[in-house]
């Protein structure tokens, strides 16, 4: 299951679970967090960073994922919980409710990035780890698919603020929409930008 002989995981059973987050750098809405037990027996070709795939492939590969998968979950950390927490804290809140509702308990858990959250199980952390092993992949491309969906189903609702092109990211395009149309609810207003938005109204 592991892509590249550089990192040695310390578990070399079945039930490793791959743990990565989307989200962090948007203005508006939830960060989204994956977790995705690999079958062994099923690989699934092509996994990479969510990042560096066409949309067109991502889609594709979350189906995949979804079917041959032994276990997975997406999970989030809300708007008010980014405001409340900060985004470091709300990103390992999302990560650790996807692990704790997965239906089958991993033995073992990789999580993208350099921290752990407070989780139950033994983890370790690995930088660029959605590059570099295959479940944190699947977990990368679940997370992004279902969050730029929610992005998507928003811009229906707000079209005036191009969701569906920019995902909540701080475009400049996206900025003089908060600067025309306002702060909604679905902003995080600890974040700098909408702050300096808020600030001027």
């Amino acid at each position: 299951m592991l892509d590249f002989p550089d990192y040695v995981c310390p578990y070399q059973g079945r039930l490793l679970a791959g743990v990565d987050e989307v989200g962090r750098g948007p203005l508006a809405g939830p960060v989204v967090a994956a977790a995705v037990i690999l079958d062994p027996d099923t690989p699934i070709e092509g996994l990479a960073d969510s990042k560096k795939l066409s949309e067109k492939r991502r889609m594709a590969l979350y189906s995949q994922i979804k079917e041959h998968a032994i276990g997975w979950s997406v999970a989030r950390a809300s708007v008010e919980e980014i405001d409340q927490l900060n985004i470091l804290h709300a990103s390992m809140l999302a990560m650790k409710r996807a692990l704790e509702t997965l239906s089958i308990v991993p033995e073992f858990a990789v999580i993208d990035g350099n921290r752990i959250p407070d989780i139950s199980i033994p983890a370790d952390s690995v930088v660029k780890g959605d590059a570099r092993i295959a479940c944190i992949s699947a977990a990368s491309i679940l997370a992004k698919v279902d969050r730029d969906l929610e992005m998507i189903a928003l811009d229906k609702h707000y079209p005036e603020y191009g969701f569906a092109s920019h995902k909540g990211y701080p475009t400049k395009a996206h900025l003089r929409a908060i600067e025309c149309h306002g702060v909604q609810d679905f902003y995080r207003q600890s974040f700098a930008p909408v702050k300096r938005i808020l600030a001027k109204k």
